[in-house]
């Protein structure tokens, strides 16, 4: 985790903070009925998350498109939504009740109309803004390692437009900025390792890259929720390693026991797509694009100071 993290904080008040602002005693959270939110709760951080808060007990109401998921969530004891962020009906129904709101959005693999612009710029304002009028007590943004408004990825840049209205919202906010997830590129570089003995490395696959275990995010906003020290922090969760996707590839292939060759996307196919791509196929466009940046920008972090267990990458498993 990055070096803003704060290792140990002020005791976390019981209470909700609307119940202490009308004088009411509250011996716990569950008390006075606290919900939290988890908008994007069924993705690939939002599931642990939830599981997470659930296993504390905490009251869990997740909003999804995922109508199946839906039904397994309330299966598990939590509250679901099926509903869409960019609608604002269905956003001040998932808020109400809240003392909480956690988003763990992303339009990173949306379609048209689903991308970072509408998703995490424009659908995180929504619900900032849903957790303004309902009086939330607490909002938790997940963004992106280097979100910035002169990123190369919109992704990122659309991130940071989000954290500016989190900021002057006049909420309680943490904003947690995580490296790239390894179980994401897990699933990518070794989709075909088990079925052709091919790991796939996008790019020349020789420019170190510092990566997190999704788990370890959501360890961070877990306790984000519950330790009053994290708010008003921007916190960098990054992970114990720089890796190259060729030395994961290598890794990915040795785990599985069996013989297999690495194949490289070249960088310039890389460009080209990202660019032919766009008009029709948005998402694979951004994914071509990530790519061309994580191979030619400078993605390492060597100022780690975790206050929780590592989760290290040198023994990476596919899911």
């Amino acid at each position: 985790m990055g070096k803003v993290l704060p290792g140990t904080g002020r005791p976390i008040r019981r209470g909700c903070q609307r119940c202490r602002r009308a004088g009411q005693r509250a011996k716990t959270t569950q008390q006075c009925s606290a919900m939290i939110l988890v908008a994007g709760g069924t993705g690939t951080l939002g599931t642990k998350v939830v599981s997470l808060l659930l296993a504390r007990g905490d009251g869990v109401r997740v909003l999804t498109r995922d109508a199946l998921r839906a039904d397994d969530l309330r299966g598990r004891g939590a509250d679901a939504i099926v509903g869409d962020i960019r609608d604002s009906a269905t956003i001040e129904a998932a808020v109400s009740g809240c003392t909480t709101v956690i988003s763990a959005l992303h339009g990173f693999i949306g379609g048209r109309g689903a991308g970072p612009a509408a998703i995490d710029r424009d659908g995180n304002r929504s619900l900032i803004r849903a957790a303004v009028a309902g009086n939330v007590d607490h909002a938790i943004l997940m963004s992106a390692h280097g979100a910035a408004p002169d990123s190369p990825m919109s992704l990122h840049r659309m991130k940071y437009a989000a954290e500016q209205t989190l900021v002057g919202s006049g909420l309680d906010w943490t904003i947690i900025r995580s490296v790239p997830f390894l179980d994401t590129w897990i699933g990518v570089i070794g989709a075909h390792i088990a079925d052709q003995g091919r790991a796939l490395v996008p790019g020349r696959g020789d420019n170190p890259i510092n990566f997190v275990s999704v788990n370890e995010v959501a360890t961070v906003i877990d306790r984000s929720v519950h330790d009053r020290a994290f708010r008003g922090r921007i916190v960098d969760v990054t992970g114990p390693d720089n890796l190259t996707f060729t030395a994961l590839a290598r890794q990915l292939i040795e785990a599985s026991g069996k013989p297999g060759q690495i194949a490289h996307i070249p960088l310039t196919a890389l460009r080209v797509m990202s660019v032919l791509a766009r008009p029709v196929a948005p998402a694979f466009a951004r994914k071509a694009h990530a790519a061309v940046v994580m191979n030619t920008t400078d993605m390492t972090v060597n100022d780690r100071a975790s206050a929780l267990p590592p989760t290290s990458n040198s023994s990476p498993r596919q899911p």
